[in-house]
């Protein structure tokens, strides 16, 4: 089944960032085919021929999205993935699914696990540029909100601990003018006794 259609020898726009990718399948012709049209389009791309592979790479390498074949064997697309997001070393990196069928289920399978978008073979790799650019716009957005909240987070509990602080200053505060009250109030009543006295 073909990888792409007769609008793929578009050239991008020079205005166009490169992105890290790393493409995942088992396919030797499809990983070829992938690597070397996005190559083409700006990218700099990390083949992968497995899913075992594409982990491995990714523990020494960082990417900022991850192109994982939905149809692999030895081991499976879905798995592939949730192995990477069980080892905590996808940094942030958007995920796109490539399933060989349009079938709704392994649509929403491949969303499920996690991907960030799907793509079905065979694909334009203008579309395949389109939402490779998408995803890693929505996941740095989505890692700028965390990093906003986590930030925002911080600060709300710094705030805490200063309010907790100021209302313990102000009950000792509190407390001391009690005790000044107090003490001024058994003084003036010293005094009355003493002017009771000298009058008597």
């Amino acid at each position: 089944m073909p990888l792409l259609s007769s609008h793929a020898d578009k050239t991008p726009l020079p205005s166009k960032h490169r992105l890290r990718l790393l493409v995942v399948d088992e396919n030797p012709t499809a990983l070829s085919v992938i690597g070397r049209r996005l190559s083409h389009m700006g990218h700099d791309v990390v083949p992968a021929d497995s899913g075992f592979a594409g982990i491995s790479i990714l523990a020494a390498q960082r990417f900022d999205l991850i192109l994982i074949d939905m149809g692999m064997t030895a081991l499976g697309g879905v798995e592939t993935l949730r192995k990477m997001q069980a080892s905590g070393m996808m940094r942030g990196a958007a995920v796109l699914m490539i399933t060989g069928r349009s079938d709704p289920s392994a649509i929403v399978e491949a969303l499920e696990a996690g991907a960030d978008d799907q793509i079905v073979k065979p694909f334009d790799f203008d579309v395949l540029d389109a939402r490779i650019r998408h995803s890693v716009a929505r996941a740095r957005r989505l890692a700028e909100l965390t990093q906003h909240n986590a930030a925002l987070d911080a600060r709300i509990a710094r705030r805490a601990v200063e309010l907790g602080e100021a209302r313990s200053q102000l009950a000792a505060l509190a407390a001391d003018r009690t005790h000044v009250v107090e003490s001024m109030a058994a003084l003036h009543a010293q005094l009355e006794m003493l002017n009771a006295a000298r009058a008597s």
